[in-house]
């Protein structure tokens, strides 16, 4: 069980740890031990344990600057 009292934004958690669960579905490697666990627990661990964050959103209606 995840203790969410730790973490800062549990609406990030839930989003990052969801399209973390598509990518081990779709073949990624994952980053801690397995176990016998569901894909969907592992990536709640990963985030959890901060073997994978949230990357920044971008907007792609912002203009592009170089």
């Amino acid at each position: 069980m995840i203790d969410r009292s730790k973490l800062s934004n549990s609406f990030e958690f839930v989003v990052t740890a969801g399209a973390r669960a598509r990518q081990l579905l779709n073949g990624a490697t994952p980053r801690v031990d397995v176990g016998d666990h569901k894909k969907t627990t592992v990536a709640q661990a990963e985030v959890a344990t901060g073997a994978v964050e949230m990357l920044p959103r971008v907007d792609p209606r912002a203009p592009v600057v170089e």
